[in-house]
């Protein structure tokens, strides 16, 4: 008799949690999550302007290094070009290495995607355009930028990186 009465009694007291105890977790979790969304924003935003960053610095060095091919005669340029590559795609095409035979090169594999419009677009600028023109000329590509009209972290637009 004393073992059902013990039972009992612990049978007949309420288990689980309290309403303040319920509340206490769920602000709690609230307050967590409110800290990590905008931490979680931000860490993505960073890693696609550090996307951009590479990609830009991959394009802007192939450009340069075509330059530098073409300077020293060792693939041939088009009249009005200053040896730059006349459109973006010539980067990728392959290239007859000037006096060598079965010989070519290339200068990228692919055109880079732009992170922030998720496009292969870029802005372009030619050697005899204005640094800051909004607009291509069409002559050569002397510099590429993104067409995003996003503003990165430190505020500057991406356009102007």
């Amino acid at each position: 008799m004393k073992l059902r009465t013990r039972l009992r009694r612990r049978d007949s007291g309420c288990a689980g949690y309290t309403l303040a105890e319920m509340v206490m977790v769920v602000t709690l979790l609230l307050t967590l999550t409110g800290i990590a969304l905008p931490v979680a924003k931000f860490t993505h935003k960073r890693l696609k302007e550090s996307e951009l960053r590479l990609a830009l610095r991959t394009m802007r060095s192939a450009v340069d290094e075509y330059k530098r091919y073409s300077d020293a005669g060792l693939i041939p340029i088009e009249v009005g070009t200053d040896g730059y590559p006349k459109e973006l795609e010539d980067l990728v095409e392959p290239i007859d290495l000037v006096g060598q035979v079965d010989r070519q090169i290339r200068f990228l594999r692919r055109i880079p995607l732009d992170p922030m419009t998720g496009e292969t677009e870029w802005g372009l600028r030619s050697y005899q355009d204005e640094p800051d023109s909004p607009t291509w000329g069409g002559e050569n590509v002397f510099d590429v930028y993104s067409m995003s009209e996003g503003v990165g972290l430190n505020e500057i637009p991406y356009a102007e990186w």
